[in-house]
């Protein structure tokens, strides 16, 4: 499995998109993305990072930057957001974080 991690509008679908070469219909049959959303509502982290991870691409926006939470839902679902991040990253053959476009590789090879 691959995971893309980075912040919301960095680029992450177009770059692993382009860097394997799929097609939009191919990318949406393979990647699953905006996962961190799942997280804040999983009764278990641990089972929803294993169904996942059968994927071949997964993508998470970053979600722990900046000002925390007043709320307590919300800075629980940016908690459950991180550790579900840790979770897959754990399982993952690569891990990509993509700033600004560019691509990182952080665990494994970039595909291109």
């Amino acid at each position: 499995m691959i995971f893309v991690t980075g912040p919301l509008f960095a680029g992450k679908r177009d770059y692993i998109r382009q860097a394997l070469g799929l097609s939009p219909e191919a990318f949406a049959r393979q990647a699953v993305w905006d996962v961190q959303l799942l997280a804040a509502r999983a009764p278990d982290l641990t089972a929803l990072a294993e169904e996942l991870a059968a994927r071949e691409i997964v993508i998470a926006t970053e979600v722990g930057g900046g000002v925390v939470p007043v709320d307590p839902a919300e800075r629980a679902a940016r908690e459950a957001a991180g550790r579900l991040a840790c979770l897959l990253a754990e399982r993952a053959d690569t891990v990509i974080r993509v700033c600004c476009g560019l691509p990182q590789a952080l665990k494994g090879k970039l595909p291109c």
